[in-house]
């Protein structure tokens, strides 16, 4: 299918008078103060429309080439779980064991993270994002897509804010490799796994690290023009 625009329409953009986007940017910078990751989830099942929404709009991100390089695999089958659970931690036991560099394990010591990862069965929703490096077409043929992680990368912070949003939690899991995800999941070899996402909601007494994050003047620099 050829990506060539063949027309252009309108922008449906609506501006907003000032005290209002200030209001709403001060709303959504204190309703995202309190995102964590979590690696504790209550069985409880929330509403799989919820994480439909959250992939609607993960899929509103910009793209390369508007490619959409993505792929969103949504899991809630309890022996599928326990499989990628089995796999996850073969890799991680592995990770932890011997492929982590010392500095590695010193600066996730803090996390408390270990192989075990007993929340990919807990969390009702398992969330695997893949990238597309390349498309195949139907004669066969390959065909790259553009930016593709930077674009996959925009889709899955999308997707955390609208979980957040809607009262869900998540955690951003990399077990690595994740070449397993492809074989248990049925995803062909032009996809590759990017992100697994465990969604739900937090167990009931959960805890996170007390950490901190930079000051601001540590994040921007302005450069500023002339009064």
């Amino acid at each position: 299918m050829s990506n060539a625009a063949k027309e252009f329409v309108p922008l449906d953009f609506r501006r907003l008078p000032v005290d209002e986007m200030v209001r709403r940017g001060a709303t959504m910078a204190t309703e995202l103060e309190r995102r964590r990751s979590v690696r504790s989830f209550s069985t409880e099942v929330p509403p799989v429309e919820c994480v439909e929404i959250a992939v609607r709009i993960a899929c509103r991100a910009p793209s390369g080439a508007n490619r959409q390089p993505w792929r969103f695999v949504i899991v809630n089958d309890p022996d599928v779980k326990r499989e990628i659970r089995l796999g996850a931690e073969r890799e991680e036991r592995e990770n932890y064991g011997r492929r982590f560099p010392v500095e590695m394990r010193e600066a996730v010591a803090p996390l408390g993270t270990g192989w075990e990862k007993p929340f990919l069965e807990e969390a009702p929703y398992l969330v695997v994002v893949f990238k597309e490096p390349y498309v195949v077409r139907p004669d066969g043929r390959t065909a790259p897509n553009y930016y593709v992680n930077e674009s996959v990368g925009i889709a899955c912070g999308f997707f955390i804010v609208a979980l957040h949003h809607m009262g869900l939690a998540t955690l951003t899991h990399t077990p690595s490799p994740m070449g397993f995800l492809n074989a248990i999941l049925g995803r062909p070899s032009n996809e590759k796994p990017y992100i697994l996402f465990p969604v739900g909601y937090p167990a009931s007494g959960a805890t996170v690290p007390a950490l901190l994050r930079k000051p601001h003047d540590q994040v921007v620099q302005w450069n500023r023009g002339a009064k």
